[in-house]
């Protein structure tokens, strides 16, 4: 038995009393008010409700350490990126790796794997293995439903997966960025009930208008929070708290859903409505076996020094404390990695792109901290067989090619990705994470997708002569490393991407998104340039 004293934060009931609480066999037993000295806050521990710890570039027993220090006591978790690489099998070393930490992780279903026939993958689930991964136990909703078009559309394939999310009475997440309209409405009637791709105050409004709850997502490339606090507020039972993708040094500097807490109180969003998106929604949408600090309730919950700085003293899970004063009080488990990558090293030709003076070309654009891409026509000229505008106007060479076989390599451009020397790759390239780099010249990026090949994936940063890399050697996703080392060797990797030139705060994880073919504008897949509005294939050159 153990005893907590503090300020009771009943979130349920809006009101905070002193008092104590006894815990005995992992449970609350009792919840006593009571005139006690101590001054800190007792309160449910905190829920992302929706992420993909693949994106921690450290496996879940890893990111429990550092979850925990951020008071996060559970996390709803799509595994959709190692089931695109390595298919159920992934999934199981998801499940199996978190099991072995006390971090309550409740895993979904992927919905879109591959998210699109349009590029390759090293896996598929088609409806019928859904089917069959919904029936299990240890696996918890449908996971976010990115093809909407499939949806609008009445693709059999995608209804025959919410069909069975539907029988087997578990949840279906969704994902339709910017749609809107009669498109919306029908995304929205075939069940799907949330969405983290807002990023408009009034596009959230227009969902949670036709019963859709909405994650304000606050992560490390995409950051929602200032276009959609007032929800909170506004909306009280239908917004929930969620990171999506975050980086293990953002964790261990800035934090996880408790730096979106922080971010609410500067904001003077009212305490109850922001714990409730922290805690109580997402445990009752989810239906999660997680305590909401009531009497008969799993004890998991948290002990802050007040609810302004809302620094975590410690954090309890299933009645364990798992982390107290600084100290995490369990480690992570190793495991045997599980990869799929069959790519051959590539040669100088493999990138080289014939362009012509007055060709004009299809370049994408990125901006900070937005998934979202645009696209502009460039008209080139060329100096000596140079083309003369890349690197003075930041417009760079991007590469994409299969991991999984040796199919041909696909050139683009894009701009604003701020490199002047050298050339960045990575194999966490959403959705089906292919081998992507993006350079100023071709020697660089020749070098740095080799090394990458040769380390059957993770991140690379050089040129021709020298490269700093992070070996990913689960899945090409994730270190067996502890998190604080991934972190110290990542930051690494920023700093010398800033001293080559960008200032983009995450350009890995911006360049992780440069390949997903399910966020608009223009991307580029492993088979080529990809318009999403049109959802089709688009030539580089433009026909004058």
């Amino acid at each position: 038995m153990n005893t907590y004293r503090g300020n009771i934060v009943d979130v349920e009931n809006r009101k905070i009393f002193k008092g104590e609480v006894v815990v005995e066999r992992g449970k609350i037993c009792s919840i006593t008010k009571k005139n006690v000295e101590e001054e800190v806050y007792i309160l449910p521990g905190l829920v992302d409700a929706h992420m993909h710890i693949e994106s921690t570039m450290i496996v879940p027993s890893s990111f429990a350490r550092l979850a925990v220090r951020c008071g996060t006591v559970g996390v709803v978790a799509d595994p959709h990126e190692i089931a695109n690489v390595m298919g159920v099998d992934g999934i199981d070393y998801m499940i199996q790796n978190a099991k072995k930490a006390p971090l309550k992780c409740f895993f979904g279903v992927p919905s879109c794997v591959p998210a699109t026939p349009f590029e390759s993958s090293g896996a598929v689930l088609d409806s019928s293995i859904v089917d069959e991964l919904l029936q299990r136990e240890d696996l918890h909703f449908l996971a976010e439903m990115m093809n909407f078009p499939g949806v609008v559309y009445n693709d059999e394939e995608v209804h025959k997966k919410i069909n069975s999310a539907l029988k087997y009475g578990k949840r279906i997440d969704g994902h339709a960025p910017g749609l809107k309209g009669d498109d919306l409405t029908k995304y929205a009637a075939a069940s799907i009930t949330t969405d983290h791709e807002c990023f408009s105050y009034e596009e959230a409004v227009s969902k949670i208008k036709l019963g859709m709850k909405i994650l304000i997502r606050e992560g490390s490339s995409a950051k929602n929070f200032e276009s959609l606090y007032k929800l909170i507020d506004e909306y009280p039972d239908d917004v929930m708290l969620c990171t999506d993708d975050s980086h293990p040094e953002d964790l261990i500097e800035v934090g996880h859903v408790d730096k979106i807490v922080r971010m609410g109180v500067k904001k003077g969003v009212d305490i109850f409505n922001l714990l409730r998106a922290a805690t109580l929604n997402p445990i009752e949408h989810y239906e999660l076996n997680i305590g909401k600090g009531r009497v008969g309730d799993s004890a998991d919950f948290i002990i802050v020094d007040d609810l302004n700085e809302f620094n975590i003293l410690e954090t309890i899970i299933a009645g364990e404390c798992v982390f107290d004063k600084g100290k995490v009080l369990f480690d992570a488990v190793d495991e045997c990695p599980v990869n799929r990558f069959d790519r051959d090293p590539i040669s100088i030709n493999d990138l080289a792109v014939e362009l012509n003076s007055g060709d004009k070309i299809r370049v994408i654009t990125v901006e900070e901290g937005e998934l979202i891409t645009g696209q502009k026509l460039v008209e080139i000229a060329k100096e000596k067989d140079k083309i003369s505008f890349i690197g003075e106007e930041d417009i760079l060479k991007m590469v994409v090619l299969s991991r999984y076989d040796n199919a041909p390599v696909q050139v683009g451009f894009i701009q604003n990705f701020g490199l002047k020397s050298g050339a960045v790759a990575s194999s966490v390239a959403h959705d089906s994470h292919n081998i992507i780099a993006i350079g100023v010249d071709d020697e660089a990026i020749l070098h740095v997708i080799n090394e990458l090949i040769k380390n059957k994936g993770g991140l690379v940063i050089g040129d021709k002569n020298e490269t700093d890399s992070l070996p990913l050697e689960v899945a090409g996703l994730m270190s067996l490393k502890g998190g604080e080392e991934v972190a110290n060797i990542y930051k690494k990797l920023l700093e010398k991407a800033s001293a080559m030139g960008t200032s983009l705060k995450s350009p890995f994880m911006t360049l992780a998104f440069m390949s997903l073919l399910v966020i608009p504008e223009l991307k580029l897949g492993d088979r080529g340039l990809f318009d999403v509005n049109q959802f089709n294939f688009v030539d580089l050159k433009v026909k004058n």
